[in-house]
């Protein structure tokens, strides 16, 4: 969203796949929650407030690192950017897949699949506590590694911005595409609630790492999933959508009796 906000051509696409899809949904039988992207557009906004100062704080630690990395890959070498690419999607994947099995990193993460209707707008309902979910330790490691903070960030702003308009039900499946890529088909089981889509297709531009460790599912043929957590959240709140899911976890380790019990639960799964 940050990248989207620094170059308007980006925000205008990304408005009129927006306007596309109401259009579609409305002139067919599946119909539109106004309110609810209100609420994905409600958390983006307060993400305007979090991301500039976590993305001080990371790019302190980032610079810090590049510092002390005896590796230095130059930014001006194809090689690096074409490296890179594969880093930055291997180390989205073990990012993604924590995020989804570690209740620490889920408290931030469940913000992104809390939306019931799956729309473009619930691309951008994005969790405000990143920094806190420690989920950027993943490519923190790359920079350690002798990538340029520059090509991480870039390179891992370009894969989100990927994924945007994986989120909708207007595009079916790509065919032959759809062995080597994340697809709108892929990122819909990926955001399905149900038992036999949880925790799966983790990948970012790239759906291979899904296949090769086991964790690619197919989307069902003949009929749509059922989107949205596990324990539903009817809310249209910003800050109960962006924060509810810390609650819960922190409601959990205050009943649990002892450190190792409590660490169980922040640690555990789900």
């Amino acid at each position: 969203m940050r990248l989207a906000m620094q170059h308007p051509w980006i925000l205008a696409v990304m408005l009129a796949l927006v306007a596309g899809e109401i259009l579609w949904r409305r002139h067919g039988a599946l119909g539109y929650d106004g309110r609810a992207a209100a609420a994905s557009l409600g958390v983006a906004l307060g993400q305007t407030v979090f991301r500039p100062l976590t993305g001080v704080l990371l790019g302190a630690i980032l610079f810090a690192l590049a510092g002390v990395s005896p590796l230095h890959f130059p930014a001006d070498d194809g090689r690096t950017w074409a490296t890179g690419f594969l880093a930055v999607e291997f180390a989205y994947y073990w990012f993604h897949r924590f995020s989804h099995t570690v209740r620490w990193m889920w408290a931030t993460h469940a913000v992104h699949h809390s939306a019931r209707e799956y729309v473009l707008p619930s691309a951008i309902r994005l969790g405000w506590t990143e920094f806190f979910s420690l989920g950027w330790v993943f490519f923190a490691a790359l920079v350690l590694l002798g990538f340029p903070p520059l090509v991480v960030v870039t390179l891992l702003g370009l894969n989100l911005i990927y994924q945007f308009p994986l989120h909708t039900e207007v595009i079916g499946r790509l065919g032959p595409l759809e062995w080597v890529f994340n697809t709108p088909s892929h990122h819909r089981a990926h955001h399905g609630s149900e038992a036999e889509f949880l925790d799966c297709n983790f990948g970012g531009v790239l759906i291979v790492w899904d296949r090769l460790f086991g964790t690619f599912r197919a989307e069902p043929e003949g009929r749509r999933l059922r989107y949205g957590l596990v324990h539903e959240l009817d809310s249209r709140n910003p800050v109960r959508i962006a924060l509810h899911e810390w609650g819960r976890m922190l409601a959990d380790m205050r009943k649990a009796h002892g450190l190792g019990a409590k660490l169980k639960v922040a640690l555990g799964r789900p």
